[in-house]
């Protein structure tokens, strides 16, 4: 027996008179003292807020006395629709659900004034039609709910699917910049700058979505996977090995030079950085390893003027070659001392404590050379 099933036969009759008074009653209790709906100014918001009161006080007069279901389907799809609304607008289902437990209370009460003013009206009849007013409402929420539930993974699931379209448009390169800066958009990335690569063991991919969020944007590859981070990360899981971070058409490149680390240093005693290999590579015969340590070492000099640039350049790699000795630097260039001791002035201004740095002085030695004609 359903709960409606046990309401006075006279019930309807007593409030359809009130109908739309009732309904703009609830509607506007719902819109005025739900704190989250109370500051919207939207008046479609507040049309549908009305047709869903509407809808559910005439389906709930139209069940008193009868066995049918709370909700049959054209019925329950407004309340699963009403859900999903709220998942869309990102906000929780707490907000709904306060709104309907307000609707209960006023539609109970506003009942019982319809009987009463016809005739009175006894404890059992106030207590069953609390019992089917609540019962209903349940029926509301369910569905409610439900509809909550189904928009928020649906929007998960797209959210997956652009996640993945970004992560292969970015891996595969050649992408046209401005289907690569939408991808990147429709996952929450304002702009598309430097990308940085990390290649994870197939089980990590799970955790990987999970750890760096909105930051990164996880693809599995049947033998790894790789996660593309917009920013160097803090932390990375073992057996990972972190690329190089590069412009987003150079992707595919990051990735190979991690690949090729990985083969060259193995990823059994921790995270591995490419950063801290790319000399190696370089002397190995990687271009791309070359390329990525030229443009790290040389970064500084970048806003030179092109002849500035050249001299300084041409100063430095011969410093670097005759161990810092300046006459050799001067006999070589056919410069006078003062101005070798100028450049390689300038040039400290420009690269600091690196000239002093064992590890970076190969490595500008190395990019040099591999500028010489």
């Amino acid at each position: 027996m359903t709960p409606w099933q046990r309401l006075p036969a006279d019930l309807s009759p007593a409030m359809r008179p009130h109908l739309p008074a009732t309904v703009q009653a609830v509607a506007s209790a719902i819109t005025d003292t739900t704190p989250a709906f109370a500051t919207i100014q939207d008046a479609k918001f507040e049309r549908d807020v009305h047709t869903a009161v509407r809808v559910a006080i005439e389906r709930f007069l139209d069940l008193v006395g009868t066995a049918e279901p709370a909700l049959p389907p054209r019925f329950r799809d407004v309340f699963v629709s009403l859900g999903a609304a709220e998942a869309r607008e990102d906000r929780g289902p707490e907000a709904l659900l306060a709104a309907l437990r307000t609707a209960s209370r006023l539609l109970l009460r506003m009942a019982c004034d319809a009987l009463a003013r016809t005739r009175p009206v006894g404890t059992d009849e106030l207590i069953d039609l609390s019992d089917a007013i609540s019962a209903y409402v349940d029926e509301l929420a369910a569905a409610s709910t439900d509809g909550f539930a189904l928009q928020v993974r649906e929007q998960a699931g797209e959210g997956d699917r652009r996640r993945r379209r970004l992560a292969e448009l970015l891996l595969r390169g050649g992408t046209a910049p401005n289907v690569a800066l939408a991808a990147a958009s429709a996952v929450g990335w304002p702009d598309l700058d430097t990308v940085v690569p990390v290649l994870l063991p197939l089980d990590q991919a799970r955790d990987a979505r999970f750890r760096y969020g909105a930051d990164g944007v996880v693809t599995e590859r049947g033998h790894d996977a790789v996660l593309l981070l917009r920013a160097p990360p803090t932390s990375v899981p073992n057996e990972s090995v972190v690329g190089p971070a590069l412009g987003w058409p150079q992707v595919p490149e990051a990735v190979r030079l991690a690949e090729l680390t990985a083969e060259l240093v193995g990823t059994s005693h921790g995270p591995v950085f490419v950063d801290h290999h790319l000399a190696t590579l370089a002397l190995r015969g990687e271009p791309g390893a070359l390329a990525v340590l030229a443009a790290r070492r040389l970064a500084p000099l970048a806003g030179l003027r092109p002849t500035q640039r050249e001299n300084l350049l041409a100063t430095l790699h011969s410093w670097l070659r005759h161990w810092g000795s300046r006459a050799a630097v001067s006999a070589e260039l056919f410069v006078h001392p003062q101005t070798v001791s100028y450049r390689l002035g300038r040039l400290r201004d420009l690269l600091g404590d690196d000239l002093d740095d064992p590890a970076t002085r190969f490595e500008l030695l190395l990019v040099l050379t591999a500028r010489t004609p």
